[in-house]
């Protein structure tokens, strides 16, 4: 007959030992290359940054060591080749985001997840970046239940502060994909009484930097440069809050 007290002591260590098992990487599409940079929280959207730096090996020492400038991280790392790097797990918060606000989520980097893409803002972003990108999006979407539309970038969040993807990034295309918030069917002009800053909040832009806050909207919807809205932009943000509110 077999002891059932020596039967649950196995079972205890089995269950310790896992308990001590170090989490694995959760996303088969990367290259688990980790960072110590992290820690915990669950995602409701995606932040899309571009690094600036000369080299995808360069991004991933910056990404995975202390800086004089204090730690920083991100989930993933996109290469112009199309390669994917995960250095954190995806439930696991990474120091990415920083001080900002999108609607009313203030702690961003609890509330997202971080993807560096390499590129120094002044080129065109590759096309198996991008594409590497959507299947990533869609990954993480489905698999991490985050909503589509909730996917923004970096200015968005932070504008003053910070100006990536920058211009040049395609979220047409994204959105053609199915992945952002972007205008749907034709631009009606705004009604008398339209209030475009309250539009920008709707959409998610904090206001504290109004001509900021309208440079990151440029970016992101028309892909220039300017801090004053225009026509253009006003039908744009009409748009977008119909869709926001279910009034389109």
């Amino acid at each position: 007959m077999r002891d059932p007290f020596s039967r649950v002591a196995l079972l205890a260590l089995l269950a310790l030992l896992a308990a001590c098992t170090p989490l694995p990487p959760r996303n088969p599409l990367a290259t688990w290359v980790p960072s110590p940079n992290h820690d915990i929280r669950r995602p409701v959207l995606i932040v899309l940054h571009f690094t600036n730096q000369h080299s995808v090996q360069e991004s991933l020492d910056t990404l995975r060591t202390a800086n004089s400038g204090g730690p920083v991280s991100a989930h993933y790392l996109v290469g112009a080749d199309g390669r994917i790097y995960q250095l954190v797990a995806d439930q696991l918060r990474a120091w990415q985001a920083g001080p900002g606000r999108w609607g009313t989520i203030t702690d961003l980097n609890s509330a997202s997840i971080g993807i560096e893409l390499d590129n120094d803002g002044a080129a065109p972003f590759a096309q198996p970046q991008i594409d590497s990108l959507l299947r990533l999006l869609a990954d993480l979407t489905t698999r991490l239940h985050i909503p589509r539309t909730q996917i923004i970038g970096h200015e968005d969040l932070a504008p003053g502060r910070k100006d990536d993807p920058g211009p040049l990034f395609p979220w047409r295309q994204l959105a053609a994909a199915g992945f952002g918030r972007w205008p749907q069917g034709a631009l009606a002009d705004p009604p008398a009484g339209f209030d475009p800053w309250l539009a920008l909040a709707v959409v998610g832009y904090p206001l504290e930097d109004r001509p900021a806050a309208v440079r990151a909207f440029r970016h992101h919807f028309r892909g220039i440069e300017g801090d004053a809205l225009d026509d253009e932009d006003l039908r744009i943000l009409y748009n977008l809050a119909l869709q926001i509110t279910g009034r389109n």
